[in-house]
């Protein structure tokens, strides 16, 4: 296909790890479908990664907020892009951001209640706030992205990975532990957590919560990949089985091991801790952004 560039072959090859003329050959093979073209280059063995991690191309903040509810509590997590770093260090970009944090506090971390929420001290609304920090600063700003979690009952814990200013980083993960038992242990446990989903990226939390789409996918390719070895279809399929639960080991958060002790599965960590604290503990779920994640070096989303 002539209309496979040079740019389509290193962006493939950044994504798998294969070599440059096996991605020319995926990309010629799939019509220049990027996302088939990995998953043919697995399919032969030639790919090293499961998964391609977004391009990150955006510049800014990921900021966190969390906020004790009663019994329960909320947190939250904004990304707000510029396009220089030089700007994510400036302290009125830094202090927008740790706002526009505590502003989505009260919207649940929901994007398009937020983007019309009034900033805190004017009579203008978040984007509004943005647009004129814009001509403030001189360059292109603007809230990505956010999301929220809450608990009824429990803590929901915060971490930030990068950190360029107290709640603000590369990095932001919260995690929500619904639980009658001791707070400050269950904060301990929730910030541990965090800090193992900034650095392993589970893709969710329990097995059901993955996205049926990507089960599916992986299980074409596990199915191609044991069918190479010429074995029965019998065979083949107890070889999925197997290889399945791996991928989960690898995928989900309550599957994995625990990157603080190197020994435990999350899920049986949050269990022993439950033990200690004399009270069941229900891990509520995590949410996860990373700076400039999925944008691509133009500045479009995937």
């Amino acid at each position: 296909m002539s209309g496979i560039t040079a740019a389509m072959v290193k962006e493939l090859r950044d994504a798998t790890g294969a070599g440059m003329m096996d991605c020319k050959t995926a990309l010629t093979e799939t019509n220049g479908d990027m996302e088939v073209a990995v998953d043919w280059l697995r399919k032969k063995g030639l790919a090293k990664a499961a998964k391609k991690a977004g391009r990150t191309a955006a510049q800014g903040l990921v900021a966190v907020g969390v906020e004790q509810n009663g019994a329960g509590a909320i947190g939250v997590i904004v990304e707000v892009n510029s396009e220089t770093d030089f700007v994510a260090r400036n302290e009125i970009f830094q202090n927008m951001v740790a706002n526009i944090a505590q502003t989505a506090i009260g919207v649940d971390g929901d994007l398009e209640k937020l983007r019309t929420e009034t900033y805190p001290g004017e009579e203008k609304s978040v984007d509004d706030h943005i647009v004129a920090m814009v001509g403030k600063i001189g360059e292109n700003m603007a809230l990505r992205r956010a999301s929220g979690l809450s608990v009824s009952e429990g803590v929901v814990a915060a971490y930030v990975h990068g950190q360029v200013t107290p709640g603000a980083g590369k990095i932001g993960v919260i995690v929500g532990l619904k639980s009658s038992g001791d707070k400050a242990k269950l904060e301990a446990l929730g910030k541990q957590i965090a800090m193992h989903v900034a650095a392993v990226r589970p893709l969710a939390g329990r097995i059901e919560e993955l996205d049926a789409a990507v089960v599916e996918r992986e299980k074409n390719v596990l199915a191609e990949q044991a069918r190479a070895s010429g074995k029965p279809e019998n065979i083949i399929e107890k070889m999925v089985e197997g290889r399945l639960r791996k991928f989960y080991e690898e995928s989900v958060l309550l599957e994995q091991i625990f990157v603080i002790d190197g020994e435990n599965k999350v899920a049986k960590v949050i269990e022993n801790t439950a033990a200690e604290i004399g009270a069941p503990i229900e891990f509520a779920g995590f949410e996860r952004l990373e700076l400039g994640e999925g944008v691509e070096a133009g500045g479009d989303e995937d």
